[in-house]
């Protein structure tokens, strides 16, 4: 376990009085938005299974920002874990961690998280959205209806990585990752950090290097057509990452679990 209580100054963030934002019309202003990022999304999901929106939440973004500090100040994040081995073998032949982040899990109804949960909540409007659409493409093949949790991420700096990989690879449902990132003054030739996707869905795709800015929204689908890591980091860096569910697919699952639960 590692004590996340650390000074929020080390991100590099102002944080903004949320009494100075008028939330209700930023709000109104984000809505106004989702026939536009739904459009976009899809495009980008059908063309190389990648997508990515800046300036998504507005001056909310502040505020999901300034919760995420404060469950950083004050709750005890956990070491992130995968599926498989928690160790992999450099070229040298020496054992080291596949991924270096803490996390901190979020349902949306904890106290003091009230834009987190608006976040989680405009996700959810957008995703269901792309998938009941008419003319959706890949996005229509499959019945979305659920999610997962937010999972905070906190990569400490002092080169802290996540080795490559994909989210899903034993068919556990999830179906799309959208990844929230809210990190200010992000320089990527300074504090590394870059999200490195290598999509597979058009041969030939050269890999794409994404900096994990403040306000920027990633979408991908989840299984190997996306193997993505995270290159060192030099600075503390926050993620929040939803995973969307293939309602058929978490189903077998969910099956395939409770059997080997029976035997």
């Amino acid at each position: 376990m590692i004590d996340a209580k650390r000074m929020a100054t080390t991100t590099g963030a102002t944080i903004s009085d949320e009494n100075m934002i008028d939330i209700e019309k930023c709000k109104l202003r984000l809505s106004a938005k989702f026939d536009d990022y739904c459009a976009k999304i899809i495009r980008d999901m059908n063309t190389i299974g990648v997508s990515v929106i800046d300036h998504f939440m507005g001056q909310l973004g502040e505020l999901v920002l300034q919760e995420v500090l404060y469950l950083y100040q004050t709750v005890v994040f956990s070491d992130g874990k995968v599926v498989n081995n928690e160790m992999v073998r450099d070229s040298a032949g020496s054992r080291e961690k596949i991924r270096g982040d803490s996390i901190y899990w979020v349902n949306g109804s904890e106290p003091n998280c009230r834009f987190i949960s608006h976040l989680m909540t405009t996700l959810d409007r957008i995703v269901f959205k792309c998938n009941k659409m008419n003319n959706n493409g890949l996005m229509g093949i499959n019945s979305i209806s659920s999610r997962t949790s937010a999972m905070i991420a906190c990569y400490p700096g002092q080169e802290s990585s996540y080795k490559q990989h994909a989210d899903n690879t034993i068919a556990d449902g999830r179906y799309i990752t959208c990844i929230y990132y809210i990190n200010k003054d992000w320089v990527p030739a300074r504090d590394g950090g870059l999200l490195r996707i290598y999509p597979s869905q058009v041969s030939g795709q050269q890999p794409l290097n994404i900096a994990p800015e403040f306000d920027r929204l990633i979408c991908f689908w989840s299984d190997r057509r996306n193997l993505h890591e995270v290159l060192p980091t030099r600075r503390l860096r926050f993620a929040i990452t939803v995973w969307y569910f293939d309602d058929e697919e978490r189903r077998r699952f969910r099956q395939r679990v409770a059997k080997s639960r029976a035997k």
